[in-house]
């Protein structure tokens, strides 16, 4: 286990624990939320939202999918 620590707004340092769970899960959400950021880049149009087919979605499937595959997440 590795301990560090992380400082909150009024400047008080406190001990976190750093396991390998918390940091596999930490950078899972991280990869999650590149998904999800793909996935609205998908919206042709931003005012909208409306999702209509353009060449960028094949794309953006594409690497989506790489995403989800080298990482493992679903």
């Amino acid at each position: 286990k590795q301990t560090g620590y992380i400082w909150h707004a009024s400047g008080d340092p406190q001990i976190y624990e750093f396991t390998p769970e918390k940091l596999e899960k930490f950078a899972e959400l991280i990869v999650r939320e590149c998904i999800a950021q793909l996935e609205i880049g998908k919206k042709c149009d931003p005012y909208t939202g409306e999702l209509f087919i353009c060449e960028r979605n094949d794309d953006i499937d594409y690497e989506i999918a790489v995403l989800k595959e080298h990482f493992g997440v679903e």
